[in-house]
């Protein structure tokens, strides 16, 4: 099994992060599996709890073994953003690498607890599991998030991190799930206290609109794993009704998926090269 926590270490040593998209079913899948394998970049694929309930955890594990197996670039899939300690578990259990539990909703006493028995957990068995301090603004599964008290704090950080044994860390920073209305205002300062506070990898949320120099400049200052999920949802439908309009009555359904298949890959690609990780298999 390939250690994430290696290859986070890899990315910060390299100046660069490695991008975590989510992904919805196997045509999305596979563009970022094919992407990465041409950009030879190593990958996430996070599938997050709505994926996993109308999937299934027991076919989503499947298709990670058989992906894992098939491809040729350092692959990890995730479970993304699960508030669930038992989601988490049966996850583990079937063979995902990594695990995100965020209790970011929680009291710090509350996530501390919940993030601690989600490692005692996915340790023994060679899982590296994700926390979350602070707070992604925006809409995501877990609702909507409006508040203005989304910041990181840094003592919260250390503490976090010394009592969970977390390998990731994902802050607050100004980040937002989905497209931003304005760009954001991300701070870069809190972020560059956090990575010299607390020696574990960094994880910016909210990829999605993110201006590259922010990017950029974020990877520079210790973020080692990027997310992006929106950028790619809407890639798949805008490119999917396009192609159902140039088509008759009766479309084929290789012949729409294909093509949008090759849409979501250009962006893909796109927030790879951002990401630096191009070449660094």
């Amino acid at each position: 099994m390939i250690n994430l926590k290696e290859l986070l270490k890899k990315a910060d040593e390299g100046r660069y992060a490695i991008p975590a998209f989510n992904y919805s079913d196997i045509w999305d899948l596979l563009a970022i599996i094919e992407a990465a394998e041409e950009e030879r970049s190593p990958v996430i694929i996070s599938s997050n709890p709505l994926v996993a309930e109308a999937i299934g955890v027991d076919y989503l594990a499947a298709i990670n073994k058989v992906s894992m197996q098939l491809v040729r670039v350092p692959l990890i899939h995730h479970l993304d953003h699960s508030a669930s300690f038992e989601l988490c578990a049966e996850c583990v259990e079937k063979g995902y690498p990594s695990v995100m539990i965020d209790g970011s909703a929680l009291k710090l006493e509350e996530n501390i607890a919940l993030a601690r028995k989600v490692v005692e957990f996915a340790h023994p068995k060679g899982v590296c599991v994700e926390g979350e301090l602070g707070r992604i603004k925006g809409k995501s599964i877990e609702g909507e998030y409006k508040g203005e008290d989304f910041l990181v704090n840094v003592e919260e950080a250390i503490q976090f991190v010394k009592e969970t044994k977390v390998d990731s860390l994902a802050i607050g920073i100004g980040t937002a799930h989905g497209f931003y209305d304005t760009n954001p205002e991300l701070n870069f300062e809190r972020l560059a206290e956090v990575n010299e506070a607390i020696k574990i990898s960094l994880v910016l949320h909210g990829g999605t609109g993110i201006p590259d120099e922010d990017i950029k400049k974020a990877i520079s200052l210790g973020i080692n794993k990027v997310n992006i999920g929106t950028i790619i949802h809407c890639t798949y439908m805008n490119s999917l009704k396009e192609e159902l309009s140039k088509r008759d009555k009766n479309p084929y359904t290789l012949e729409v998926l294909l093509p949008v298949k090759e849409e979501i890959k250009k962006v893909v690609k796109e927030r790879i090269r951002v990401c630096g990780s191009s070449g660094q298999m």
